[in-house]
């Protein structure tokens, strides 16, 4: 993550920008203690972390991991987005209902 120069958040502290190269899902899981993540503009990108927070330092660097073994396997590279987007959902499994993925 990077500070914006030109963001502040409360009583003028700088807020934190994350600076990913696709867009991210963030997702809660069946067990408390770990966070699901994918990208929805990379095939077959995911993790896990047992945080929000852990989640997006995970997925910033495992994205350009991805994108390397891609390029080292001569697979097509998906360009970056213009506008990433970063959402976090809270599913929550009601008995008998498939989670949303």
């Amino acid at each position: 993550m990077q500070s914006h120069p030109e963001s502040s958040g409360p009583k003028g502290g700088r807020v934190a920008m994350i600076d990913l190269k696709y867009s991210l899902v963030i997702e809660t899981t069946e067990d408390p203690t770990f966070f699901a993540f994918y990208s929805p503009d990379l095939e077959g990108f995911t993790g896990v972390g047992h945080s929000v927070e852990d989640c997006l330092y995970k997925a910033k660097w495992g994205m350009e991991e991805h994108v390397a073994l891609l390029k080292e396997r001569g697979l097509p590279v998906p360009k970056r987005s213009s506008n990433p987007t970063i959402v976090i959902r809270n599913i929550r499994n009601k008995k008998g209902l498939a989670a949303v993925a």
